[in-house]
């Protein structure tokens, strides 16, 4: 019976999860004959040694990697934060509750375009912001130095309350009790957060950890909408460069490979993240 419960859930994961992975894998193992037409020969792992030599790859691999190392900690801190702030269930709360909520109904695709004129260097309304503080205008998108932090705020402005609903439910689930005893022994609010909340909370912290790298690793509308990779490759990440590599350049072998690659990447700092956050079960 818990198998024929189970067996949608397995078939999709099959079909659209481990399925297409495989076939990733053995395409990338094949190369294209472009002067026979589009006739594939068996390459091994020679489509993997070309990439590991591209400057394009380490280009965008270390996009990808400065990306998660910033973009993971804030989202992670302003949704627990934010979740610390209204978990208590009052009128107050309930109305911030829906203020954070917001930004779940507006999809990244939507949210990017907005964020896309707000940011304009010409005639956008941050620069006009700025222009009250008498501060120059900003590029914004279009400089090299300042694209990848534009990402980077546009997808924790979409990306924040998502992670925080989870971390709600795992502030909910703490018995009251447990902070009434330790107020009753005299531990103040700092004492209660990292000798209560913290411990207990580690392993909702661990999976919204992973989840949120995972979702950073494979984060591609943003710079599909705004960017193209650009200004100066500066934006170029892994996901972004499967993309090109196929939809741009035809080049189907060498997305196949990046999305391999990206893969084992994305598996290596998600064991990092276990190592670093363990719980006892």
């Amino acid at each position: 019976m818990a198998f024929f419960f189970l067996a949608p859930a397995m078939i999709g994961l099959v079909l659209f999860r481990i399925y297409p992975i495989g076939l990733s894998l053995v395409k990338s193992l094949f190369a294209v004959n472009y002067s026979q037409g589009t006739s594939e020969s068996f390459a091994g792992l020679k489509n993997y040694i070309g990439i590991l030599k591209d400057k394009y790859f380490w280009e965008s691999l270390i996009v990808t990697l400065k990306l998660n190392v910033f973009i993971n900690p804030i989202q992670i801190f302003c949704a627990f934060a934010i979740a610390l702030l209204i978990s208590k269930n009052s009128l107050s709360n309930r109305i911030f509750r829906t203020l954070f909520l917001i930004p779940l109904g507006v999809s990244v695709a939507v949210a990017s375009s907005i964020w896309g004129i707000l940011l304009n260097p010409n005639k956008g309304l941050i620069n006009s912001i700025l222009n009250v503080f008498s501060i120059g205008p900003q590029a914004f998108l279009r400089s090299p130095d300042q694209a990848l932090w534009c990402i980077i705020m546009i997808a924790s402005w979409c990306g924040i309350s998502y992670w925080m609903i989870f971390l709600m439910a795992g502030l909910q689930e703490i018995p009251e009790n447990l902070y009434e005893a330790a107020r009753v022994d005299g531990a103040k609010s700092f004492q209660q957060l990292f000798y209560i909340t913290l411990p207990l909370m580690k392993r909702t912290l661990l999976f919204v950890t992973v989840a949120d790298t995972a979702a950073n690793f494979l984060l591609f509308v943003p710079m599909f909408v705004l960017t193209k990779g650009g200004p100066a490759n500066s934006t170029n990440s892994l996901m972004y460069e499967v993309y090109a590599s196929a939809f741009v350049y035809s080049d189907f072998a060498r997305s196949l490979t990046l999305s391999i690659l990206l893969l084992l990447v994305l598996m290596a700092v998600i064991i990092l993240e276990f190592k670093l956050i363990k719980t006892e079960d």
